[in-house]
């Protein structure tokens, strides 16, 4: 059967080239005529997380911790030496109190995707924000929360996978104190037309254990490039398994380009 593109074309409108071009081929056939994009590459995905150890790194991604040591790192020590201070032990790093927050070294220019695994106490001390409390911050945008939040009531803003004061996150999707959890942050930098104007702001996605807890909140993301910190809160949180992948999101041409 033919498509009647009067009628699709509110429809298309709001599809990308290449689900355009899939939907106009007759009788649903797949025609490869018609799809002139290049195809994807290929890339090895991550394997699967679990308490024993992290998953796989996938093939396209920026290492930043593999659980060996801290040479990619700093620290923000007032005395000059800004190595980062934390323990490495059994394939994780450990904030050890006072010692401040560390950094990543590089960082990654334009759209990125960020993997972070981090696990709270096991023994459970403290509660609300006195319990497994860190932070996660990719530069240019808001905290996003690192707190032991099983059944640990706390403002909402100040939960796991919130960022911190400034959006609360759609659920709660944590594990137990002492388990490994994720965090997939997914950073769009802020997209300008020749002309200077804001053609795409800049927005935070972030996934807890691979539930989707922030979307596409536009928060941040005015820098073009930025790093990772974790924060020294007092409390001795692990992480773990730390990378980055750089993303090119495709996008129709926009007023101002």
């Amino acid at each position: 059967m033919k498509y009647h593109l009067l009628t699709l074309t509110p429809f298309l409108a709001n599809l990308s080239p290449l689900q355009a071009q899939v939907a106009v081929s007759d009788a649903g056939r797949w025609n490869k005529e018609e799809v002139r994009n290049e195809r994807p590459a290929v890339v090895t995905p991550p394997g699967h997380t679990t308490d024993a150890k992290p998953g796989a790194v996938p093939s396209d991604a920026i290492v930043f911790f593999d659980g060996r040591d801290l040479s990619k790192w700093k620290g923000r020590a007032k005395d000059g030496n800004d190595g980062a201070n934390w323990q490495v032990k059994n394939g994780f790093m450990e904030v050890v109190r006072g010692t401040g927050s560390i950094q990543t070294r590089n960082q990654v220019e334009g759209d990125c995707q960020w993997h972070i695994e981090w696990c709270t106490p096991a023994e459970v001390k403290g509660n609300s924000q006195g319990r497994g409390n860190s932070g996660v911050f990719i530069g240019g945008y808001p905290e996003v929360q690192v707190l032991d939040s099983f059944k640990n009531d706390t403002y909402p803003d100040g939960q796991a996978s919130s960022l911190y004061q400034k959006s609360v996150t759609l659920v709660n999707a944590s594990r137990g104190p002492g388990k490994w959890q994720t965090y997939d942050v997914i950073c769009i930098r802020e997209k300008k037309g020749a002309d200077g104007k804001v053609i795409q702001p800049g927005s935070i996605t972030v996934l807890h254990n691979g539930i989707v807890t922030q979307f596409a909140v536009q928060e941040g993301g005015k820098a073009k490039s930025g790093g990772l910190s974790l924060q020294d809160h007092g409390n001795p949180v692990r992480f773990r398994n730390i990378w980055a992948r750089k993303l090119v999101v495709p996008r129709t041409k926009l007023a101002g380009e």
